[in-house]
């Protein structure tokens, strides 16, 4: 089973003394064999010393036999802790001294070709009775005879040394691994402390306090950042909330309106004795109302769609101008009604990517905004330019400056001459910002004139 603690402190802490604890064993165990290796080495120095000196103390006896004055140490001082083990033995693999320390255990059998010749011969090997010697082997020769030398010393006091300094760091090592949890812990939670007071803060923003923050130390460092990011995050969604009151409580407002003129219309005919005729009269002014009705609801059923990012544009190569035209002849039954002239003036014929439904609404919804409120047997122009701009220019009441950023806000209305006898809902603009959006281009208002720009690139014919 996994041991991952809940906490993140926790897991820092434990990852922190997990890295530590690795840490120290590599540490120590690199210690040990450095420790061991350079013991050794001295050991093998030492040897390399005696040897020098063995060969030194060497001479046959009358009788032929091979005498090592071992009453003489070369190092008197090291003498007190280190016993060599000293074997000589003739090229034959025939024993000719072995010194008491020895006895009869064996350094090695008969000589290989290579050992000791040359130089010195040094390696490690394990006695008879499992002692381990660093041993170093030498050739000699003494009185005309070849003679190999064989030296060593156990090894025995550098393990223990070596095992000594890991069971020193076995017992000092749950102590600092335990110290180190502590510190760790302690560290982690301090350096987690901005997150449990964003984490708070947090936990206490409900709908009805969008509008408070999370406290920002200005530190420049990651938490600070994230403080930044959710306080960027809780500004826009408390503008999307008010939005979505604002839309829910002029959405209920405009729809009272034609319910209340239906339920008004409906109850004046039960109260009265009518003719056919004055029947036909109320049935005919709700039909009208609930063809009002039936408009906003489209229109909010558009809206929703958009938000929701439900409609797909279907793009393709569309001639503006055509489409322009398109256009002006839905609504030149309504201009007639008026006795308004749309008059169309062109640059050349402009092609962009675009989809034909969706910008033909953005061009009806924004003529017919200029047929409402411009006077009756006035003009409307409409240019296209080169750069694929639209420019709808009326000679209405215009947009007063103060108005012009809000215009295009859902079921804003200016009170001069926008009110709602003039039969719109204040949704018409905000769909065509859409729809002009939605193809990367803009829609803005000076005054009288309308205007739709379209980004690069153009495809001009």
């Amino acid at each position: 089973m996994n041991f991952r603690p809940r906490s993140i402190g926790a897991r820092i802490a434990f990852s922190y003394v997990a890295v530590l604890l690795c840490a120290m064993v590599i540490f120590m165990t690199s210690t040990a064999v450095v420790l061991y290796l350079q013991m050794r080495n001295q050991l093998g120095h030492y040897a390399v010393q005696d040897i020098e000196t063995v060969e030194g103390l060497l001479s046959f006896a009358p009788g032929g036999s091979l005498v090592v004055n071992e009453n003489y140490h070369n190092h008197p001082e090291s003498k007190r802790v280190l016993d060599r083990y000293l074997e000589i033995v003739g090229m034959d693999g025939r024993i000719l001294y072995r010194n008491q320390h020895l006895g009869v255990l064996a350094l090695g059998g008969v000589p290989l070709p290579t050992e000791g010749a040359g130089g010195y011969s040094e390696h490690s090997t394990v006695l008879g009775d499992g002692t381990r010697v660093r041993m170093v082997s030498r050739r000699h020769t003494l009185d005309g005879r070849p003679l190999l030398l064989r030296l060593a010393y156990s090894e025995e006091p550098i393990y223990t040394a070596v095992k000594e300094l890991l069971a020193a760091a076995a017992l000092i090592f749950p102590l600092m691994i335990a110290v180190a949890g502590v510190v760790g812990l302690r560290m982690s939670r301090r350096t987690l402390e901005p997150v449990q007071q964003i984490t708070r803060q947090a936990e206490r923003i409900t709908s009805r306090n969008l509008h408070e923050r999370i406290p920002v130390s200005h530190t420049g460092d990651e938490l600070d950042h994230l403080a930044e990011v959710f306080n960027q995050t809780m500004g826009r969604l408390e503008h999307s909330f008010q939005q979505l009151r604002q839309f829910t409580a002029d959405a209920s407002h405009e729809l009272r309106t034609p319910l209340a003129a239906i339920r008004s219309i409906g109850e004046v005919g039960l109260q009265q004795d009518g003719s056919r005729d004055d029947y036909r009269e109320l049935v005919g002014s709700m039909l009208e109302e609930v063809s009002r009705l039936s408009r906003l609801v489209d229109d909010l059923l558009m809206i929703a769609r958009a938000d929701a990012g439900a409609i797909q544009l279907r793009r393709s190569s569309t001639e503006l101008i055509a489409l322009t035209r398109d256009t002006i002849a839905l609504l030149e039954p309504l201009a007639d009604e008026k006795r308004q002239v749309l008059l169309l003036t062109t640059e050349g014929p402009v092609r962009i990517d675009a989809d034909p439904s969706i910008l033909r609404q953005a061009i009806i919804n924004v003529l017919h905004n200029a047929i409402k409120y411009s006077p009756p047997g006035s003009p409307i122009s409409i240019r296209i330019g080169r750069d694929a701009s639209i420019a709808i220019e009326d000679t209405g009441p215009g947009i007063p400056l103060e108005h012009a950023n809000r215009i295009f806000d859902r079921f804003y209305r200016i009170d001069s001459g926008r009110s709602r006898d003039a039969g719109g809902f204040g949704l018409g603009l905000s769909i065509a910002r859409w729809a002009v959006q939605a193809h990367g281009g803009e829609i803005s208002v000076s005054g009288n004139t309308f205007r739709i720009t379209f980004p690069q690139p153009l495809i001009a014919s």
